[in-house]
């Protein structure tokens, strides 16, 4: 036998972002329809290109994405809702964009969510009761054929109808999602039919739903499914993210040809699962990371598998999940030193790796693989790794570290007392405005074509722009801008000992979105303040309380590519200890108000539900290792972007932060509603307008919001701010949106203090 390799997906943005920045051309209308497919081909042939000379043997096809691959197969089945459906069923790139971006004010995008348990977000699908689906959209079919003219030996990939239907939402009038499988399947039926027709090996089929704890209605519908698929071509069912022991009942009775496993995030005793499933069955492997940029220990997973290479008829060995989720070519990297580069495999490398693995076990023989192992072996001694006293420190924690003097009932009458803040407080999330001046500023200090000096002034200038605006405005609780922060974990990323940055690891986010995460290559410490500097500044400028602004430790670990020979847990721990000390001198130097924010916090929750307390208890505890060493009359705010509060509730409130804001406008307040059946004790600031909109909120429309607030939380314990930052919009929109925000909220603190039987 022999054992041959694919990935299950290849980055689609281009190695210099290509992508991206031909999207952003053809919407402003700076380049036409036929230069934006001309570089979408170029990138595929340049995929396919890399992925060959780097020994991949089956070749991904259908993994490209004009904007994300959930959007395509919603383009794919026309499942476009009937606003976006502009042209009698044309659907078309500029229907694509429609669904994801919206168009008018009436036409407005999808929602936006994220993939799983990872930053990579897809647009919802929106299932409409009697909607009649049909194959509308042949993108799978011509990249097939491109790339099957080119020569290659093709794998097409499709995202499978289960998880189609269970990441999709039902809009209107309810029904059941699984009354369309039916619909559904007679579109997959005709695509696999039109794929067998070429003469493909077999289709990779992307079911990471099977990861989950299924309902058995859901369980039937696999077998219902793959029942009426049978027989059409040969299908490798892929599942990624963790493990599927729990389904492996209902799953090895599908009547399909293959397999695949993801043994990173998977836990899984292979020469077991091995015994579980078919003799005849293809078995894939996914033993190359395809979410994190760490060398791989090739040694390791050739004996893994060279145990049950004589049990089974075919073995494949892959990526664990699509590589969409790494950088794209270490050799891009200039700036790294050797001994560090050494350590690392962005996309490029893990085909490599992949072809390096499977060439060691049809030779038997591991010499090369060893010597690719040995920066592995070096790494464990590095002196870039391994900090004693962050060790010592860590064994010195105490269960006191964790809590804060007193409790909130006291804290707040404390902090009433000493801030005496009117009815409804204001503020914002942190960011103001980028603009150009503000990022050539830092560019210039970066390239070091202005000293220490110039820059401290230039960003000087903005913070007294930015807190002169919000006193004009009449803002009760004021922030300093962040005009010195590129993004929110780059900067702290870039003042704590332990990251290093790359100049080209860029990963899709979403669409255009593209984001280089920090790299935890060793053990975290703050060796020097951090925000200190720009929040005393500020404060100078005011008598109104600054807020002090730090990113919480469970997103600086989540939104980076953490360390794999430690926990998590302890990751988050050791970040957790350097912001504690960056919140303990903001409070000497009289900064008494700071904001932690944890926007990732529910992201990194297990995606089986039966695993979460764990999590939920070592992730409340990093962030209350960071805020609880202050004073009762210190206010700890924290700031989320949640779509769902409800299952996490209990956790939110042993945060204890005093003050939480949240995103709330998009949903007219009905998140709340959560708050309200878990009877949260502590103070809300509910977003009263959406700041990814360049639209200008109307002073009715968040009176309106606000009123709907205080019906879900007593107006006492109530704050008024934007959903998020004010970082993407410009000052016009800026100033007007936070202007109609101070008059709304004064004219609703006259209405209650005028009515006597306020409800609030």
């Amino acid at each position: 036998m022999t054992v041959l390799n694919h990935t299950l997906g290849f980055p689609r943005i281009g190695l210099h972002r290509e992508l991206k920045f031909a999207q952003e051309k053809y919407w402003s209308g700076d380049i036409s329809l036929k230069d934006l497919l001309s570089i979408g081909y170029n990138i595929r042939k340049t995929n396919w290109e890399k992925q060959k000379e780097s020994g991949i043997d089956y070749i991904p096809v259908g993994d490209f994405s004009w904007y994300d691959h959930v959007l395509t197969t919603t383009m794919m089945l026309g499942n476009v809702p009937e606003r976006h459906n502009l042209d009698n069923d044309i659907f078309d790139l500029d229907c694509l964009f429609r669904i994801a971006r919206g168009c008018t004010p009436d036409i407005v995008a999808s929602e936006m969510t994220k993939w799983f348990n990872t930053n990579y977000h897809y647009i919802v699908p929106e299932f409409y009761k009697n909607k009649i689906l049909k194959f509308s959209w042949k993108q799978i079919l011509n990249e097939v054929d491109e790339a099957l003219l080119l020569g290659y030996k093709v794998k097409p990939v499709l995202l499978g109808p289960l998880t189609y239907l269970w990441l999709g939402k039902v809009k209107g009038k309810y029904f059941d999602r699984l009354d369309i499988l039916e619909n559904i399947i007679f579109i997959y039926k005709k695509i696999l039919k039109e794929l067998s027709n070429r003469n493909i090996d077999f289709i990779q089929i992307d079911e990471p739903v099977l990861v989950l704890e299924l309902p058995k209605k859901w369980k039937d519908a696999y077998t219902y499914a793959y029942k009426e698929l049978y027989g059409i071509t040969k299908i490798l069912l892929t599942t990624y993210f963790d493990s599927i022991n729990h389904n492996i009942e209902f799953i090895r009775d599908l009547p399909i040809q293959g397999i695949h496993i993801d043994l990173i995030a998977g836990k899984y005793d292979l020469i077991k699962f091995n015994y579980q499933i078919p003799s005849e069955w293809m078995l894939s492997l996914g033993v190359i990371n395809g979410r994190n940029i760490w060398r791989s220990d090739l040694v390791k997973w050739f004996r893994s598998i060279s145990k049950i290479l004589k049990d089974r008829k075919r073995i494949l060995i892959g990526s664990s999940c699509s590589l969409l989720h790494t950088p794209i070519d270490l050799k891009e990297e200039k700036n790294l030193d050797q001994e560090t580069k050494e350590w690392f495999s962005f996309a490029v490398q893990k085909c490599n790796e992949l072809s390096f693995l499977s060439n060691a076990l049809n030779k038997n023989d591991i010499s090369f693989i060893e010597k690719w192992c040995l920066p592995i072996y070096k790494r464990i001694f590095s002196k870039k790794v391994h900090k004693i006293e962050v060790e010592k420190r860590l064994s010195k924690i105490t269960t006191d570290q964790y809590k804060r003097i007193s409790s909130y009932e006291i804290r707040s009458i404390e902090q009433n007392k000493k801030f005496n803040f009117p009815i409804l407080p204001t503020t914002t999330i942190g960011s103001f405005p980028q603009t150009i001046d503000i990022r050539k500023l830092r560019r210039d200090f970066k390239n070091k074509l202005i000293n220490e000096n110039e820059y401290s002034i230039g960003i000087k200038n903005h913070i007294k722009k930015v807190i002169k605006k919000q006193e004009e405005l009449d803002i009760d609780v004021l922030v300093h801008g962040e005009a010195e922060r590129n993004d929110m974990v780059e900067y702290f990323g870039e003042n704590l000992d332990g990251f290093i940055f790359t100049d080209n690891g860029w990963v899709q986010s979403y669409g255009s979105r593209c984001v280089k995460p920090p790299i935890i290559i060793g053990d975290i410490n703050r060796s020097k303040p951090i925000t200190i500097e720009w929040s005393k500044y500020a404060q100078s400028l005011t008598k109104k309380p600054i807020k002090g602004m730090l990113t919480g430790p469970m997103t600086i670990l989540l939104w980076s590519f953490p360390r794999e020979d430690i926990s998590l847990q302890k990751i988050a721990t050791q970040i957790a200890l350097s912001l504690r000390d960056e919140v303990l001198d903001l409070e000497r130097e009289k900064i008494e108000i700071i904001q932690i924010d944890e926007p990732a916090l529910r992201e990194g929750l297990p995606l089986r539900k039966s695993n979460w307390s764990k999590y939920l208890s070592w992730s409340v505890n990093a962030f209350r290792l960071s805020s609880s060493g202050v004073k009762n009359t210190t206010q700890i705010h924290t700031h989320m972007c949640y779509c769902e509060f409800n299952d996490i509730m209990h956790a939110i409130s042993l945060l204890d932060a005093d003050v939480i804001t949240i995103e709330t406008a998009r949903s007219d307040m009905e998140l709340l509603e959560s708050f309200k059946e878990f009877q949260y004790p502590n103070e809300v600031g509910p977003g009263v307008y959406d700041i990814h909109s360049s639209n200008i909120p109307s002073i009715e429309s968040m009176i309106i919001l606000l009123e709907k607030a205080i019906k879900y939380i007593p107006f006492k314990r109530v704050w008024v701010n934007p959903d998020c930052g004010l970082k993407t919009r410009n000052w016009i929109e800026t100033i007007l949106a936070l202007k109609n925000m101070v008059t709304a909220t004064k004219k609703l603190r006259e209405n209650i203090k005028n009515n006597k039987n306020f409800l609030g």
